[in-house]
């Protein structure tokens, strides 16, 4: 039996390493908050304002996207992408001051901004290709990266408490990984226009005001990141606070959640062949909506687990599927939808903590609860197309459609988003 791996499963591969490094990389700084608060001095105020920071990032990050995929394409940007946020990790472990953290994690959300685009583009752009459904497992390895991010942590504790050297270790990880992924991504169209000078760079398409259906996109994506990353951040609190559960217990509420939404994204890709986009993400979000509401109205430790499992299942496809459907939109679409979905997942979280810090925490997860159903009512206004797609596991020797990804991110025509206005 021969060994070597077909065209589609490198590209798998080396977008998946993509999606496992921007999970690492934005679950290590993350477990090393408490660290980061003592030795900066921080009030909780300050973390809060400190994690928005990067949230903001994000959410400016989308014309700087828009010119660095125009300019180098989904490919190189990813790889650049990757060893910048190697160099934040180290630039955030040596911030002398509170300012100077402030500024390193808005750096650090703007290229999340530029990875989150270009990592998402090689994913459409394979499953473009090759006719086969895979995204939902590509974010699956986002999560697995976050799972190997908490052992590094807990491995590196037992040797010193020093948070630089935690984080130059988990850096040389993620430059290893961004060498080891370039040979199987794939490569960017660079369209040409031939004239009596000889080949030149065609001028690319001009920014246009993104269409209503971009900004359905949108809407989706920013709420369903919401709901995705609140429930990672304060499912424990509540669990512990609220549902009255002891401190061996608590951490089951992140376990479920991130479990189930790890399970499922296995087999999304399954469900999305066989019922298209569009009827799982309005399944899975009022799923989750309704099951998590439903939890907080009965309370205890039993409904919040129930709850929480509803949630990491329902939102678990959410995602993948936005991305697959923002890349067939037009030129300016996945850039910006990308932008939406980093600004939800790092913003969304203090935001939920404000509404809780006013009111309850009760009230903070029926804000998570109103955002999945949000999603539902986005989904039905998306206008997905019926899935072609073969599951992922099909035979691994279909031949591609093409051999390039084009530089704009889009794998249909600029017709489609005039059509689509």
């Amino acid at each position: 039996m021969s060994l070597a791996l077909t065209p589609f499963r490198r590209g798998q591969l080396a977008t998946g390493a993509l999606f496992c490094s921007l999970g690492f990389q934005y679950a290590t700084w993350a477990a090393r908050i408490p660290a980061i608060k003592a030795d900066l001095g921080l009030t909780p105020a300050q973390v809060g304002i400190l994690l928005m920071a990067a949230g903001v990032g994000a959410s400016v990050s989308f014309p700087i996207v828009m010119y660095l995929v125009g300019r180098v394409g989904s490919r190189l940007l990813s790889l650049w992408s990757t060893l910048a946020l190697a160099g934040v990790l180290v630039a955030l472990a040596a911030a002398p001051n509170y300012p100077t953290a402030l500024l390193v994690l808005c750096v650090d959300g703007v290229f999340v901004g530029c990875l989150n685009t270009a990592m998402n583009a090689q994913g459409a752009a394979l499953e473009a290709r090759y006719e086969r459904t895979t995204m939902a497992r590509l974010h699956a390895t986002f999560s697995a990266g976050s799972l190997l991010a908490a052992i590094l942590a807990s491995a590196v504790l037992t040797a010193t408490s020093s948070v630089m050297a935690h984080f130059c270790v988990a850096a040389v990880l993620l430059v290893l990984t961004a060498a080891g992924a370039q040979g199987g991504l794939l490569a960017d169209d660079r369209p040409v226009d031939k004239s009596a000078d000889g080949p030149r760079k065609k001028p690319r398409t001009a920014w246009r005001m993104p269409s209503r259906v971009a900004l359905w996109m949108c809407c989706a994506m920013v709420f369903g990141t919401v709901t995705e990353g609140s429930m990672n951040d304060w499912s424990t609190l509540y669990m512990k606070d609220v549902a009255g559960a002891s401190g061996q217990i608590a951490p089951l509420g992140i376990a479920v959640v991130s479990g189930m939404m790890l399970l499922a994204r296995l087999f999304a890709d399954g469900w999305r062949s066989r019922w298209g986009d569009g009827r799982v993400v309005l399944v899975g979000s009022v799923l989750a909506g309704s099951g998590l509401a439903c939890a907080l109205m009965a309370g205890g430790v039993v409904p919040a687990l129930i709850g929480f499992a509803c949630v990491g299942l329902g939102v678990a496809a959410v995602t993948p599927c936005v991305y697959v459907a923002a890349a067939r939109e037009g030129t300016n679409t996945l850039p910006l939808v990308a932008a939406m979905g980093t600004t939800g997942l790092l913003a969304g979280p203090p935001v939920i903590g404000f509404v809780a810090d006013a009111s309850s925490l009760v009230w903070g997860l029926a804000l998570v609860s109103l955002s999945a159903l949000v999603v539902a009512v986005c989904s039905t206004r998306i206008g997905w197309e019926p899935s072609k797609a073969a599951p992922e596991a099909a035979d691994d020797t279909s031949v591609p459609n093409d051999t390039s990804v084009s530089n704009d991110t889009s794998v249909s025509n600029d017709s489609v988003e005039e059509n689509r206005r």
